[in-house]
């Protein structure tokens, strides 16, 4: 099993109940359907974490299905804000304590405002970065939003 994250802590924590798969990565950032093949499951059921900023430099993480792209004017308007932007890749350790290919929705530094698209409901159980490149781990949504404090809304582009 892999060494516990942070992410994995706060499920403990919780007492929320939850799997763990993990698969080897290499030097290249790899596609959420690389991912899921990796694991074995369903791309449908694997979602990422985007982290994004305001102009000034506020976070808001967004969690999607990884065969999709994230509605920029939706998200933005979700969390009331004018326009968002990803934050900058070198900034993501610092802020969030995770690394790109490596972000989970749970157990950041700091708990941002957090909005996963409602498409994650249509599942019983979702796979996201347990906070760690080559680790998921798979959980009940409603548990994970729970957790996250997180909001549903419709923010992916068909």
């Amino acid at each position: 099993m892999a060494k516990k994250t942070n992410a994995m802590r706060r499920l403990d924590q919780a007492k929320v109940s939850y799997e763990v798969r993990t698969f080897e990565v290499g030097d290249s950032h790899m596609d959420g359907a690389h991912v899921a093949e990796k694991i074995g499951v369903n791309p449908e059921q694997v979602f990422k974490t985007l982290v994004l900023e305001n102009a000034q430099h506020d976070h808001f993480v967004f969690v999607i299905p990884v065969q999709a792209h994230l509605d920029m004017k939706q998200a933005a308007h979700v969390v009331g804000e004018k326009k968002l932007q990803l934050m900058p890749h070198d900034d993501l350790k610092r802020v969030t304590g995770y690394v790109r290919g490596g972000c989970s929705p749970i157990g950041m530094k700091t708990a941002f405002p957090t909005v996963f698209d409602t498409t994650m409901f249509d599942n019983d159980r979702v796979y996201v970065s347990a906070g760690q490149r080559g680790v998921q781990m798979g959980v009940d949504p409603k548990d994970l939003a729970t957790l996250a404090k997180a909001h549903k809304a419709s923010i992916i582009t068909t």
